[in-house]
């Protein structure tokens, strides 16, 4: 295939992306698994990250993401691998106006995972994964997608920080847990039914992209709020920052609705984003929005493809509120071990701004401890907490001493 074709899309926090072709080549069918698998992941902003090999490489860090369909690779870990490249593939997704960019077609490539013994799946695209390193704050060297989680059902325990693989065809279910269908739309992507309701209007039902790709909570596509009037005036909001995707700059603003509810499950208040979008992935029409990964964690889900159903089982977590706090600051991982943290952008009227911030700042220590031993995702579970920090601040040549009080702002 040596067309260029576009790919459609998926989510990682503030790079957000989406990977499907309109051909793949066919997926190598696991082995029956004798007993349950379990795989150890990180939570890195909000992401489910694994390790997996390519062509027996090093172990490289993939992002589980149910809103990709394809196992990707970064492409310049491609070319170190020296895995054969060819054709043309366009990049698509969020956001709109920036200048497309290029990967390319993958061939005799797999990628296998260390406590799978026998399981090995193609590695079908190489894209230029780049700028998701800067938001994560590690290396990441690609995405892992629908086809991986179809060939089994698939666990996902947030709380344990473990994916579990059940035998598709000998599995059962007896738990507490609720049963939601799930339909595919035409890029291979898990939707489902849910029902929001905004602050002050009518219930909203229609179809919602389930997306563990999303750090963020809930986003609403841009044609439903212009159609319901969402962003009135009644409503306080906060300008989203520091947000882009493949296709540019994210804008929207940042609010609350009064409940998500998936199937008899009722989320109450979550932090949601607005969509101002005019092209891209959240300007969809077909979708009301998109579920991210600060509301599926609040689950441990069973992913039952064969079956058309997720299974939501409510964690520990499920009843907490969303009642985070807010810095005004979008900070991106810089350096070889991406821990230097440099201010890319300041929210107006917030407590960064107040406190002096701004744009290309890097801080260099939190309450005295050096930056560069924290991570960016402990750095931001730390400026989502209503607490005081005295940050030292380097500015050019200067160094300034600054206090940050993060605290809620919608």
């Amino acid at each position: 295939m040596n067309r260029t074709q576009q790919l459609g899309r998926a989510t990682l926090r503030s790079f957000l992306w989406t990977a499907t072709l309109c051909t793949i080549q066919g997926v190598v069918s696991p082995t029956a698994l004798r007993a349950e698998t379990s795989i150890p992941f990180e939570l890195v902003t909000g992401h489910i990250v694994l390790k997996a090999k390519v062509n027996n490489s090093r172990p490289l860090s993939f992002v589980l993401d149910t809103g990709a369909t394809p196992a990707i690779i970064r492409l310049d870990r491609a070319k170190e691998l020296d895995l054969q490249l060819h054709g043309k593939v366009g990049t698509g997704g969020a956001g709109a106006g920036a200048e497309r960019r290029f990967g390319a077609f993958v061939r005799d490539a797999t990628f296998t995972i260390p406590e799978l013994a026998g399981f090995s799946q193609p590695v079908t695209v190489a894209l230029p994964l780049m700028n998701l390193a800067p938001s994560f704050g590690q290396e990441i060297d690609g995405i892992i997608g629908t086809e991986f989680i179809k060939s089994f059902v698939v666990e996902l325990d947030y709380d344990a920080r473990l994916i579990k693989l059940h035998d598709k065809d000998k599995f059962t279910y007896s738990g507490k847990g609720e049963s939601v269908p799930i339909r595919f739309n035409s890029d291979g992507h898990p939707t489902i039914e849910a029902e929001v309701t905004p602050l002050g209007s009518n219930p909203i039902k229609g179809d919602f992209m389930l997306d563990t790709g999303a750090g963020q909570a809930l986003t609403l596509c841009s044609p439903i709020v212009t159609k319901h009037h969402l962003l009135n005036q009644n409503l306080k909001t906060i300008k989203v920052i520091g947000a882009a995707g493949a296709g540019g700059e994210i804008s929207g603003q940042i609010s609350r609705v009064s409940e998500l509810k998936i199937g008899s499950f009722q989320i109450k208040s979550p932090i949601t984003m607005f969509s101002e979008d005019k092209a891209g992935a959240f300007a969809n029409p077909a979708f009301v929005g998109n579920i991210g990964g600060q509301i599926a964690s609040r689950f441990r889900m069973f992913l039952d493809y064969t079956n058309h159903r997720i299974i939501f089982e409510p964690s520990a977590t499920f009843a907490k509120p969303f009642d985070r706090a807010f810095s005004g600051l979008a900070v991106r991982a810089e350096g070889m071990d991406y821990r230097t943290f440099r201010v890319k952008q300041v929210l107006e009227n917030s407590p960064a701004s107040e406190a002096g911030f701004e744009k290309d700042d890097v801080i260099v220590a939190i309450d005295g401890t050096p930056a560069a031993e924290f991570t960016l995702t402990r750095l931001q579970q730390m400026f989502e907490r209503p607490n005081s920090y005295k940050l030292t601040v380097n500015r050019g040549k200067q160094s300034l001493q600054m206090t940050l009080t993060p605290r809620r702002l919608v």
